[in-house]
């Protein structure tokens, strides 16, 4: 399975990421979350590996916007719905591939498990 770089081209942060593995040459497919969203499928995978509050970005401007209503008494369906109306919701980047799932990018971890 081939790398794919989860994320918003806008972004800082995966515009790093992408540098970073541009410049390694490691080949990835971009998945751009405001042109193709995201199936429930994937965020349920990816919080059986990491979690919820690892997948789900409570720091930003898209979670401080929601209504209070929303944000109370999260469960992971909850989350994940919120994420799938909201995706700036998601953690950025999220990196998938056949045996690895990495959120955020943090160079030093990316160069254990993929440099």
């Amino acid at each position: 399975m081939p790398l794919t770089l989860y994320g918003i081209p806008n972004c800082d942060t995966v515009k790093k990421a992408r540098t970073w593995l541009d410049s390694r040459k490691i080949a990835y497919h971009f998945h751009d979350y405001k042109k193709q969203g995201i199936d429930a499928a994937s965020l349920k995978r990816w919080q059986s590996l990491v979690g919820t509050p690892v997948i789900l970005n409570q720091r930003g401007t898209t979670w401080r916007k929601l209504a209070d209503a929303d944000k109370a008494g999260l469960t992971d369906t909850k989350a994940i719905a919120l994420m799938q109306a909201n995706p700036s919701l998601i953690k950025r980047p999220v990196v998938e591939g056949a045996k690895q799932l990495l959120v955020g990018f943090s160079p030093d971890d990316w160069d254990k498990v993929l440099g």
